[in-house]
């Protein structure tokens, strides 16, 4: 793996590659649990182009451009000191701004968009080496598809994405039984920037979780915990408050695969309800909980939530267990309530479900093969599923 120190040193690599028919890919911080790097030709790491390029303040709003290989994690710190935050992030903060953006990644809440959303601006080194920058005004088209693109366009070297003014988010955490989560269920995700929950299913409980911006700069008085009976084992009410940045990611310490899919927000109920019956009968040896998510409908041709409103749901199994019967069940629920796969994460589906599934994939197709008409950055996973 070669290591670029600025973007000229990506067009000299692109470009030889081209001369010599190498595939070029490239990798981020290597989340994803499917093989959208690998490659026998030229694979490329972004860490040599990382940090903010320039700030751009704008009444009430910001925009900001940062080199493609920096760390969501990265990002938090300096956008602060600019008086700026993300609008929103996923639970994890590890991966590349690039690598985030590429493979739609989101976090909750059912007002926002995913990480994608946020990008106003993106510059491409494409196959000829030449580069394009790209916007809504400026080769839109182009822009549209860069947005979600698996890294099929070309080499992203800068980000320009759109701010909100620097904020804190207070955060409650607590545990209900499934039948309090599924009473509260539309109330939370109404009144709430964010919410989420994962369902647990060794006990039947939900691990439920909201965020909201708020002024308060410390916690109000703890709140009483109530009795509890029946099946709820433990009652857990926890509150912070910190910068958003902070708040957003959790910790992820263990090892585990991942299949996520996005459905129709009118489906997330049912197709959780029919996953969770699932999993206390064929499959009850698996003790991973189940991730509940939604995400606001856009307009961007390979993201998930394109042109519906979203709840996405995660299913999970520890890395050293086998996953394959258990997954291949799941999918079919999936599949059966026209869900979306996550980009980064496992699934079984072929390039002739996913054109059934997304009404701008042939649009897709014809900018990225006008980009790179001879699969330069194809590697055969993406040949799998695109073609």
């Amino acid at each position: 793996m070669i290591t670029p120190q600025s973007e000229a040193e990506i067009v000299a690599l692109v470009k030889q590659a081209n001369e010599a028919g190498q595939t070029v890919r490239v990798a981020g911080t290597g989340h994803s649990f499917v093989p959208l790097c690998a490659t026998d030709g030229l694979l490329l790491s972004l860490d040599g182009l990382q940090g903010v390029v320039q700030p751009h303040p704008l009444p009430g709003v910001g925009e900001v451009t940062v080199w493609a290989g920096t760390k969501i994690h990265q990002m938090g710190d300096p956008l602060w000191a600019l008086g700026w935050a993300m609008a929103n992030m996923g639970d994890i903060d590890r991966q590349a701004i690039a690598g985030a953006i590429s493979t739609g990644t989101h976090g909750t809440g059912q007002t926002l968009g995913n990480i994608s959303t946020q990008v106003t601006g993106l510059r491409l080194v494409i196959a000829t080496g030449e580069i394009i920058d790209c916007s809504p005004t400026v080769e839109p088209e182009i822009f549209k598809t860069a947005q979600v693109a698996l890294g099929a366009l070309g080499i992203i070297t800068q980000v320009t994405l759109r701010l909100l003014p620097a904020y804190l988010l207070h955060e409650k955490t607590w545990v209900a039984s499934f039948d309090e989560c599924v009473a509260c269920l539309a109330e939370q995700i109404q009144t709430n920037r964010h919410f989420e929950f994962f369902w647990v299913p060794n006990e039947d409980v939900c691990a439920m979780k909201t965020l909201n911006p708020t002024d308060l700069v410390q916690l109000p008085a703890p709140p009483t915990k109530p009795n509890v009976t029946g099946r709820l084992t433990r009652y857990i009410r926890e509150e912070r408050i910190d910068r958003s940045y902070r708040i957003f990611p959790s910790e992820r310490n263990l090892t585990f695969n991942e299949m996520e899919f996005a459905v129709p927000a009118a489906n997330g109920f049912d197709c959780l309800c029919e996953i969770r019956q699932l999993m206390q009968t064929k499959h009850s040896d698996v003790l991973w909980p189940i991730e509940y998510r939604t995400l606001a409908a856009d307009d961007l041709y390979l993201s998930p939530a394109y042109g519906r409103a979203t709840v996405t749901i995660s299913v999970h199994q520890a890395a050293e267990l086998p996953y394959q019967s258990f997954f291949a069940d799941v999918e079919v629920v999936f599949r059966n309530h026209q869900g979306r796969p996550h980009w980064g994460k496992i699934h079984t589906h072929t390039a002739r479900d996913l054109y059934a599934l997304y009404p701008m994939w042939e649009r897709f197709h014809n900018v990225r093969r006008r980009l790179d008409p001879t699969g330069r950055f194809l590697n055969p996973y993406l040949k799998a599923i695109f073609t």
